[in-house]
């Protein structure tokens, strides 16, 4: 797989702009953009009549021949459906699949699965880390996804999680710590109050006590990027396998 990054020269449409810059027949780069192999500033964009404003990075995943990975038959759903209605997916999402696309794994993602299930594009509500497994939801019309995603940005939908971690936490308890980045390790928060950071509450319950490990109930209170995962090493007790962390 390769990929073709250009800067947007003036305000045109983005399949205009796709076609210019590869060579490509105008409904050629409209299929790349509707199979979503085209990114606008980072972003995954499907509309074809989109447009661009001067500067913008454009990039398109291509096959080595040329063509669109995505225009490949999807690979088999990992995932299993818990619940389906009229306006609402919810699934469970297996360990070790990004529950969004991104620029170097193109079509591996839970969101890629369910829209191709779904036959048109997922509304995702809410994301769980790569290596995290368990119930996700989707709308299934934007106003099903909006609403939805309402209820986890106002707090009113509730979340539990259990995990394996290392020795020593006490029966239950509350870290209330803030989580900033970590300078010196690119791509993991630390939650500490040393820093200016975003306020980060998580209620915890040990189910199992071992010398070696501990299975604890993890209920967050807010929703921040890695916040159990800090938690639980600012507790001593880091996820087991949670290389990154220190598990």
């Amino acid at each position: 797989m390769k990929r073709r990054t250009f800067r947007a020269e003036g305000a045109r449409a983005v399949v205009e702009a796709v076609a210019f810059e590869l060579g490509l027949p105008v409904e050629q780069a409209r299929g790349l953009v509707e199979v979503g192999a085209v990114y606008v500033a980072g972003r995954r964009c499907r509309d074809s009549k989109a447009r661009l404003t001067p500067g913008q990075v454009v990039a398109v995943v291509l096959e080595e021949g040329g063509q669109s990975s995505l225009a490949e038959a999807p690979a088999a759903p990992t995932f299993r459906v818990l619940h389906e209605d009229a306006d609402v997916l919810a699934v469970d999402k297996p360990a070790g699949l990004n529950a969004q696309p991104t620029e170097a794994r193109v079509g591996a993602s839970l969101v890629d699965q369910v829209s191709g299930y779904l036959g048109r594009e997922a509304g995702l509500v809410h994301r769980l880390d790569r290596e995290t497994s368990g119930v996700t939801v989707f709308g299934k019309t934007p106003q099903a996804t909006s609403a939805l995603a309402a209820e986890f940005r106002e707090g009113r939908a509730r979340k539990r999680y259990v995990a394996a971690t290392g020795p020593g936490l006490p029966e239950s308890g509350t870290v209330d710590l803030p989580l900033s980045k970590d300078p010196s390790r690119p791509g993991r928060w630390r939650a500490s109050r040393a820093a200016n950071g975003v306020p980060a509450l998580t209620h915890f319950r040990t189910l199992y006590a071992g010398p070696e490990f501990c299975v604890v109930e993890l209920l967050p209170q807010t929703g921040r990027t890695h916040q159990l995962r800090a938690h639980l090493t600012a507790l001593g007790a880091p996820i087991l396998g949670d290389s990154r962390y220190g598990g």
